[in-house]
């Protein structure tokens, strides 16, 4: 019975072709079929260092079968390379399939270290970095994308999140309304020519991109909750701005009685839950 292969978990660049190791290089030299996310975006880093290896594309609508086909071949003794589009894989990406079913067939997986934009815009963000939490894309809508809201709310720290530039101004409200107008930090273009940073408050960083549209996937790193003083805990709880009402009133529309969604609301957002539900049932000015 042949010996099973290996799969190599490596790193590509984030954009600027120079950040990969001389290891990755070697291991995409060596292994006999490299499984890309994008086979285009591979085939630019294999052409500028003269690399000839096949490739295979394997993504997030890759078949069962493309799955199965390069598992036999890891089983029938291979060495496989796994890369997504930018960075490491299988985090927030499709990789993790097939890094997973290896585990299960008992095949090597072995990591080759590479760049990764969660920490590269965590290290630049100018927030804690003693602890984080990576969420990935938030759900895009629903009861799950309020329950994530929700459970972001009250985390102690630094948050790394991934969107979009077509949902970047959803989010950045969202995280406004259910966090409240906390510190962050928005990286675009991660060690490319037009890398960008921005830093400021969520309400700030949203005004910056309504007048200036993002172009390419965003990094947002968003300070945690921290620690407040009993007499900051008042005062927060005391005020019901306008979005936290609006917010309230756009789950009442939903179905929601005003208790209902005042003691959703109250739970994402810290406010009181008495005093929302009376401005609830305040006649509309």
């Amino acid at each position: 019975m042949p010996k099973a292969g290996r799969l190599f978990v490596v790193g590509t660049p984030l954009g600027n072709l120079e950040d990969i190791s001389l290891r990755a290089l070697r291991i995409l030299k060596e292994v006999d079929l490299i499984a890309a996310e994008d086979t285009r975006v591979c085939r630019k880093i294999l052409s500028h260092y003269s690399i000839s290896t096949p490739v295979t594309s394997f993504h997030e609508h890759s078949r069962p079968a493309k799955l199965r086909s390069i598992i036999s071949r890891l089983g029938a003794g291979e060495k496989v390379a796994l890369v997504s589009n930018a960075g490491m894989p299988g985090i927030s990406d499709p990789g993790e399939k097939l890094v997973s079913e290896c585990i299960a067939q008992e095949i090597d997986v072995v990591a080759v270290p590479g760049p990764t934009a969660v920490i590269t815009a965590l290290a630049i963000s100018g927030l804690p970095t003693d602890g984080f939490l990576f969420t990935g894309f938030l759900p895009r809508r629903g009861k799950e994308r309020s329950r994530a809201l929700k459970e972001l709310a009250g985390q102690p720290r630094t948050m790394i999140l991934f969107e979009s530039p077509r949902r970047l101004s959803r989010t950045l409200s969202d995280l406004r309304e259910c966090l409240g107008n906390r510190r962050a930090a928005a990286a675009r273009e991660l060690t490319k020519k037009f890398e960008q940073v921005i830093r400021g408050r969520l309400e700030e960083i949203a005004e910056h991109f309504s007048i200036h549209p993002p172009r390419g996937e965003i990094t947002l790193v968003v300070e945690g909750a921290g620690k407040e003083t009993a007499e900051e805990k008042r005062a927060r709880r005391s005020q019901i701005d306008a979005s936290i009402l609006k917010q309230a009133k756009t789950h009442m529309k939903q179905g929601l009685s005003a208790k209902e969604a005042a003691r959703e609301i109250a739970a994402a957002t810290g406010v009181s839950r008495r005093l929302l539900y009376n401005a609830l049932q305040k006649p509309s000015s």
